[in-house]
């Protein structure tokens, strides 16, 4: 039924592709931000009972989630901190000088510099601001309307943080198609790059070069899911057994991204080999077009459960053969441009040991 429906997906044309896709892939944090909407206003305004209309409390909640998977936790004690600070400065200033036009600017002045003070979060001045504007404009200083909204803002944090716990988006499954993507991305990138260079198409390595570099939007939203795939998994019982796992994957962040950027130089010396109308050895270009099969194989191994092929050692035995050929005798009697291509390739195979789990160190030994 997959394949099916696969099929039937690529015949939309390729904007509704992207759309949809985006859609399907935010699709487990839109439900979690309905849910705990739902939840927030309900506990504030039927539990609790300090506010008979407690819209700051769904409020608080989408935006302590977001679509994010990263740093929800912090940014829930942001949302808070940014609320009760904005209150209280601007309680404290509208009973000494009023409210009016110049009295918002004072307050909200003050209440920012307040929260910079004390937090660098980009969410704390803001919701900072925006209270004390409420208290400089609608909410009567003094009264319990400010401290109600902090209430609310607390239960709104507080519920999102339950639903992650209770019903988490898989962390380890957004953060291995993450990697997956940017690392089947590259492994076009290498044939593509490979062809160009034997048929001296300075088009083709231009493109294999825009390819790679297209990739950075990739990497940090890679990142950021690494990063809150790891948050879930302290947060939420379900995923308690993942943290070991999760470790690993956000492990390859650094290696994955390091590939991608000397790739990147690789490709500048390439294109600007080609321009000069310079040719690599035919064993160089092979070498490159093997960085296809071994991107592969890093894609797959990411995407592999525990136990199933490839795990890091078969990746690692692909990335040895490549290893073995990329020797430094293949820039004696080369040309200064192809001595430094030779040691670029080298650093790139350095990166893929380390995505296959290997220290920098164990990565380095395998080339000597």
């Amino acid at each position: 039924m997959r394949p099916r429906l696969h099929a039937w997906f690529l015949t939309f044309p390729a904007i509704l592709q992207t759309r949809l896709r985006r859609l399907w892939l935010s699709g487990g944090p839109i439900l979690q931000c309905a849910v705990a909407a739902g939840l927030a206003w309900w506990v504030a305004s039927m539990v609790t009972g300090t506010n008979p209309a407690p819209f700051f409390a769904p409020i608080a909640a989408v935006v302590s989630l977001g679509l994010s998977l990263g740093k929800r936790w912090r940014r829930s004690v942001e949302l808070v901190g940014g609320v009760v600070i904005g209150i209280l400065v601007g309680d404290l200033l509208v009973r000494q000088i009023g409210s009016g036009t110049w009295q918002v600017v004072v307050v909200v002045a003050l209440a920012m510099a307040t929260a910079v003070f004390l937090d660098d979060g980009p969410l704390v001045p803001m919701q900072a601001a925006s209270s004390a504007t409420l208290v400089a404009t609608l909410l009567p200083p003094g009264g319990t309307a400010g401290f109600s909204r902090a209430v609310d803002a607390l239960i709104g944090g507080v519920i999102g943080l339950i639903v992650v716990a209770v019903f988490p988006v898989n962390p380890a499954h957004r953060a291995r198609r993450d990697a997956a993507g940017v690392l089947t991305t590259m492994r076009d990138a290498a044939w593509r790059l490979a062809d160009g260079l034997r048929n001296a198409d300075e088009d083709e390595v231009f493109g294999a070069l825009e390819d790679a570099r297209a990739t950075q939007g990739a990497i940090t939203q890679m990142r950021a899911d690494m990063g809150g795939g790891q948050e879930v998994s302290r947060i939420s019982p379900l995923y308690w057994r993942s943290r070991e796992r999760l470790e690993r994957i956000s492990e390859t962040a650094d290696p994955i991204d390091n590939a991608v950027r000397n790739f990147r130089v690789l490709s500048r010396r390439a294109l600007s080999m080609v321009e000069r109308g310079e040719q690599l050895s035919e064993e160089v270009i092979e070498i490159i077009s093997d960085f296809g099969y071994a991107f592969d194989i890093l894609r797959a191994m990411m995407m592999a459960d525990p136990g199933d092929f490839p795990d890091q050692s078969d990746a690692a035995k692909v990335v040895r053969r490549i290893g073995r050929r990329a020797k430094r005798s293949l820039a004696d009697e080369a040309s200064m441009a192809e001595t430094a291509t030779v040691a670029q390739i080298r650093s790139i195979i350095v990166d893929m040991f380390m995505i296959c789990g290997l220290k920098r160190t164990s990565a380095l030994a395998q080339l000597r």
